[in-house]
């Protein structure tokens, strides 16, 4: 016996030094928290969550009544038995009509507690499919309507992400719920209330049994949470370490990184590793625990019985039932700290997009007016534009008129206002203040899909969906036929290439559009600028990707695409605005200069003259 306790003390003192010296080791990765367990916004979640559900409502409740049902069947079928039981232990072989009459009565309730399960299956696999299609939608459809800031704040991959955490968070939930929370809450009600009508001493073991086993399970759940953020954070770590040495793949080759890449990526691993193996100690750790709950409750469960049992206060049928319900009520009970575990790591998942819905739009339609037939005139009345972020003023009381039809070109150093000027006017920022118009109609008082369906937009680095060259195009006006679409590609010279693909306008271009080299992007996005036919064409540099042959194919198609419309060109090379109307040079988000490239270049001092002979000396220095 002395043996036996140095034994277990000796394993317990092992046991506590390896989660110590585990826990010392990854403490760094608290700081990096990656979820909040303890300010969960449960209600918020479930807001959200029931929007969908409730369109679900008959599935939803079906899940539940059934649950509940078969639950309940399953602590009802053992009494049965005991009745069997009670009748066989009388060795009187007159009662076997009884007997047989009472299997027959276990067979209807196990035939109809499989029913109703396999029912409740079907309802339920109907009402996930649905209500997760239906929270990818809503969480699409709501996070593509933020303005141009909050993409930019964001990373494209981890909004994608929230989206899908959203929707399995769900998933996760209501299997735990349906499939280990509810049928354990009946079960364990179910149990201790059918010994308690047969055996009220018992009943009261077993209540207090399932208290001390799921307050421990919670109390140790809890605690163990940190320690499942810090392997949370470490497999986050080692997912963005691998993706971004793969995604640089090319660089570790061209600088021979291969060594330095796998040490690097090997020590985020083993702090994977040694973040893993404490947690998964700690799930011993409650194990030990559980199974010692275990031992000791049917140990008292026995003694107490085979007492009762000697003074005929309890039968050898009643023992057997007794030992069959506390069987069952362990394997539920057991499942509980897995069900807080995922209770709290999936509401935690689903709060990071629940937050997103909870964050208003920054810019927001109060549609006033409708935007139609617009000729194209574009007004800035003195418009202040600051970044939020910084508090850093881009544009200062600026106006600028632009008639309809008017060919015009910005030019400036870098933070001049150029690209702020395109995306007010396009409305992906709101303005400070002042008022834009087009046509005399102020766009913020039109929808934002109205403003842009007036504006056809080329910009310098195109993307293209991963869709077909044929799709990419068609984007440009969704209702044209295939025919228009052939014709635009043709006025864009994109048949050139297209027609050499094996798979022609059927060929998928790749994620971005990476399978097209980048003048064959832009010139796909010049077809369908040329699809659309907006009164308003802003070209950001649209040919500084192409090659000089290319360049030259398509000056005939940007001459007859500006025909008519109003054109602003955001100009980084100075020798493809010459023809332009009228130029106007930026500084400092003001107007500085304003004329055409003759008028600017015969002033002596001018920003326009400097940017020319130092863009001209660097091509003849180059020659």
């Amino acid at each position: 016996m002395e043996r036996y306790k140095t034994e277990v003390k000796f394993s317990f003192l092992i046991f506590y030094g390896i989660i110590k010296i585990r826990a010392k080791r990854v403490l760094f990765f608290m700081q990096n928290k990656e979820k909040d367990y303890s300010n969960l916004r449960i209600k918020l979640v479930l807001k959200y969550y029931w929007e969908i559900i409730r369109q679900y409502k008959v599935s939803f409740f079906t899940v539940i009544i059934f649950t509940i049902i078969y639950s309940s069947l399953s602590v009802y079928i053992p009494l049965q038995y005991l009745k069997l039981w009670d009748v066989l232990i009388t060795n009187n072989f007159s009662v076997v009509s009884v007997a047989k009459s009472i299997v027959i009565f276990i067979l209807i309730l196990n035939l109809l507690s499989w029913v109703i399960r396999r029912i409740s299956g079907f309802c339920l696999a109907y009402f996930e499919s649905h209500v997760k299609a239906g929270l990818r939608e809503q969480a699409f459809s709501y996070m593509i309507g933020h303005s141009h800031s909050f993409f930019a704040n964001n990373f494209s991959g981890s909004l994608t992400q929230k989206i899908a955490k959203y929707a399995n968070a769900f998933e996760k939930l209501t299997d735990k719920m349906s499939q280990d929370g509810l049928p354990l809450f009946i079960r364990s009600v179910g149990t201790v209330i059918a010994i308690y009508t047969l055996l009220p001493k018992y009943a009261y073991i077993l209540g207090i049994f399932c208290v001390v086993f799921l307050v421990t399970a919670f109390i140790y759940t809890r605690f163990k949470l940190k320690y499942d953020v810090i392997a949370s954070i470490a497999d986050s770590k080692t997912t963005g370490v691998l993706a971004d040495a793969i995604g640089n793949h090319s660089s570790i080759q061209f600088f021979t990184g291969y060594k330095y890449e796998k040490k690097y990526a090997g020590g985020v691993i083993e702090e994977q590793q040694k973040a893993t193996i404490l947690n998964w100690y700690l799930w011993e750790g409650l194990t030990v625990i559980q199974s010692f709950y275990l031992i000791i409750t049917e140990f008292i469960i026995f003694w107490v019985a085979i007492g009762d049992w000697q003074i005929s206060l309890i039968t050898l049928p009643l023992m057997i039932l007794l030992q069959t319900y506390f069987v069952r009520l362990g394997e539920n009970l057991w499942s509980f700290a897995s069900i807080i575990r995922n209770y709290y790591d999936s509401f935690a998942n689903a709060q990071e997009m629940a937050l997103i819905f909870d964050t208003s739009y920054e810019i927001l339609d109060e549609v006033k007016e409708v935007a139609k037939d617009i000729k194209g005139e574009v007004v800035f009345d003195k418009v202040t534009y600051i970044y939020k972020n910084n508090n850093t003023k881009v544009l200062d009381s600026f106006s600028l008129t632009i008639p309809a039809g008017q060919k015009i070109a910005i030019v400036g150093s870098s933070g001049a206002g150029k690209t702020t000027f395109v995306r007010l006017l396009m409305r992906l920022f709101d303005l400070t203040d002042g008022q834009i118009t087009i046509d005399n109609i102020d766009i913020s008082e039109i929808s934002q899909e109205n403003l842009r369906e007036q504006i056809a937009f080329v910009p310098q680095d195109p993307v293209l969906f991963h869709r077909t060259l044929m799709e990419n195009i068609h984007y440009g006006r969704r209702d044209a036929t295939d025919e228009e679409v052939l014709v635009a590609a043709h006025l864009a010279h994109c048949d050139d290439f297209i027609e050499q693909l094996p798979l022609k306008y059927e060929t998928y271009v790749g994620e971005r559009g990476i399978k097209l080299s980048g003048g064959e992007r832009q010139r796909v996005a010049i077809a369908r600028a040329i699809l659309k036919n907006a009164p308003i064409l802003i070209l950001d540099e649209a040919t500084s990707s192409l090659d000089s042959h290319s360049e030259s194919l398509i000056q005939d198609a940007l001459v007859k695409l500006i025909r008519g419309k109003t054109t602003i060109v955001i100009a980084h090379r100075l020798s493809t605005i010459r023809q332009m109307d009228r130029i106007i040079v930026l500084e400092k988000g003001k107007i500085i200069e304003d004329g055409t490239h003759e008028e600017l270049l015969n002033k002596k001092s001018g920003l326009y003259k400097k940017l020319w002979d130092l863009q001209a000396g660097g091509f003849k220095n180059i020659i």
